[in-house]
């Protein structure tokens, strides 16, 4: 079984001719878009991870922010899974894509948009119903994150499991 960031079961011919596939569902759109409509009705999900990263340009080149949980806690986004088989090889692939939505009034000035991050009370919610799921597609609260600008390192596959990558810079 192949596992894939992105929403490729459904739309997998686009991928044969060339046509790229988005990564992220926005919020905005998620309920209304083929690609991912079905997936948000059947097969929402939580995907936990320690923080992210957003660039701003800056006049030297793009810095690295690392947003995390301001209590440590992981920060639970908001996601959707799908699976496909192959029908020449018979293949199981699954994905997963994560929702984004607007910035919060912390974020904005870094970086337009941000994962669709549920505080705790919302975790049942998003995933017993899409009707209650469409109502937390928004912002997390400013007080839940904090941010601070780390290394370019980041941009650098090579340094992928470099946990100082996430120390803040002066």
């Amino acid at each position: 079984m192949a596992n894939a960031l992105g929403p490729h079961p459904v739309f997998v011919e686009q991928v044969a001719q060339g046509i790229a596939l988005d990564f992220q569902a926005r919020a905005e759109t998620v309920t209304g878009r083929p690609m991912f409509r079905d997936a948000f009705r059947e097969r929402r999900c939580i995907i936990p991870a320690s923080g992210y990263y957003e660039w701003k340009p800056t006049p030297t080149g793009k810095q690295p922010y690392y947003i995390s949980a301001r209590d440590g806690s992981p920060l639970p986004f908001a996601g959707l899974w799908d699976e496909w088989h192959d029908p020449e090889d018979g293949q199981q692939i699954r994905s997963c894509t994560i929702i984004v939505t607007d910035g919060n009034a912390l974020t904005r000035p870094i970086h337009d948009r941000m994962p669709v991050i549920l505080v705790a009370a919302q975790q049942t919610a998003w995933l017993a119903s899409a009707a209650a799921a469409t109502e937390l597609l928004r912002p997390a609260p400013n007080e839940m994150l904090q941010m601070w600008p780390v290394s370019r390192r980041v941009n650098r596959a090579d340094n992928e499991n470099d946990p100082k990558l996430i120390e803040a810079i002066h």
